[in-house]
């Protein structure tokens, strides 16, 4: 295993020469704004429509990279072509937000169920308003903030995915995005500490006394509105662990914000749980779904390696060495890192290629789509580096 300054260095470089270049090319729409994530494996274009998910997130990752220690002004550049189309294509007259609109910016999905489109704004407007030093921007996040509060607040705004007389349930991952979300609006309004921590507060109770389940030794993705486990139906016994393990850092980070252990301590137990039911001992890497039971999966992609699920597991478990020193975290690490970096990174084209079978052939060489694209990827480049460059074991005893 590389040492953790060749690591750090690694991330980096990639970063920088590989990853965000790569949409710097062939994702900036020079003609409407905005960002193109339908690209081919070369950078050629293949689905002209944007993803408003990636309005936002991409906002997020050139503003960040752009307060990374080696400022590019190109980053910022890019950062303002993306708010541009964003605040002028990407709302509805309701306040509500597209989830794809055309090259153009003309809507064309609206999804009513989720807040998605609207967390990763606020996170977008977030860092650009750190980024620009622009207060502007910083009202316009917590007042989308706002908003989402209100939509969450009336059952009647959104429309559940399954109906709540005949098979009541509820998700993991508005919860899950939340605690981030909260995370870059405290950075970007520290005079909102205290709102943004008490919700955090009320978000890591819910998660803790619906989703994370001691009597399981899982994380559920769904489960009924009182916290019962579904264990007569496929989506009760569904196990996301790319995405329970996203949460599972998100909660360590935040202990390590708020240097509380019981942050620290149910984040990492997230980790481990998940980790041993989503790392692939055959074949590596995390894989797609898993069954609370071991029963039979029902969806096609089920055992499939997506690039995403890898990135989170990277950052939560080199986070979790951080934070406690113990050498099988940083095992764990070098065996995702490791997988990574034999699968994902396409060395002639740049960028990453995003799915693979279980066996680790390649599925499609698509480098993006309306789920892929500058987020995953260079946030987990930025945070190995952060992570590494703070690795003073946080003081915490297991």
């Amino acid at each position: 295993m590389d040492s953790l300054r060749e690591i750090s260095n690694r991330y980096e470089r990639q970063l920088r020469t590989s990853i965000l270049p790569f949409w710097m090319k062939y994702g900036m729409d020079a003609a409407y704004g905005g960002i193109l994530t339908g690209l081919d494996r070369d950078g050629s274009l293949i689905e002209p429509d944007k993803s408003v998910w990636f309005q936002g997130r991409a906002l997020w990752t050139f503003s960040t990279a752009y307060m990374t220690a080696l400022p590019d002004e190109d980053y910022l550049s890019a950062a303002r072509t993306i708010v541009r189309f964003l605040d002028a294509h990407c709302f509805d007259a309701d306040g509500r937000m597209f989830f794809r609109v055309t090259r153009e910016g003309r809507p064309v999905i609206k999804r009513q169920r989720y807040i998605f489109s609207e967390a990763f704004a606020i996170i977008g407007y977030a860092a650009y308003a750190r980024a620009t030093c622009d207060a502007l921007y910083a009202q316009k996040a917590l007042a989308l903030f706002q908003q989402v509060e209100r939509t969450l607040s009336v059952p009647e705004v959104l429309i559940p995915k399954f109906n709540q007389e005949t098979e009541p349930s509820i998700g993991f991952g508005v919860p899950m995005i939340l605690l981030n979300v909260l995370s870059e609006l405290r950075k970007t309004l520290p005079e909102q500490t205290a709102l943004c921590n008490a919700r955090i507060d009320d978000l890591v109770v819910h998660i803790q006394s619906h989703f994370v389940r001691d009597d399981l030794h899982l994380v559920l993705e769904q489960c009924a509105p009182d916290g019962t486990f579904m264990a007569d139906h496929f989506e009760g016994r569904l196990l996301n662990p790319g995405h329970a393990i996203e949460g599972a850092w998100f909660i360590m980070n935040e202990g390590v914000e708020r240097h509380d252990t019981h942050l620290l301590d149910l984040g990492l137990k997230m980790l481990d749980w998940m980790w041993d039911i989503g790392w692939d001992a055959e074949y590596g890497g995390i894989i797609q779904y898993r069954d609370a039971l071991g029963k039979s999966l029902s969806e096609y992609h089920q055992d499939m390696k997506f690039w995403w699920p890898q990135c989170e597991a990277a950052i939560a478990t080199l986070l979790a060495y951080r934070i406690t020193g113990q050498r099988r975290y940083l095992d764990m690490f070098a065996m995702v890192d490791d997988y990574i970096q034999s699968h994902f990174p396409d060395p002639e084209y740049g960028e990453w290629f995003g799915y693979f079978h279980r066996d680790g052939t390649l599925a499609t060489p698509i480098k993006g789509n309306l789920y892929k694209g500058p987020f995953h990827i260079p946030r987990l480049c930025m945070k190995v580096v952060e992570i590494i460059d703070s690795m003073e074991p946080f003081p915490l005893t297991r």
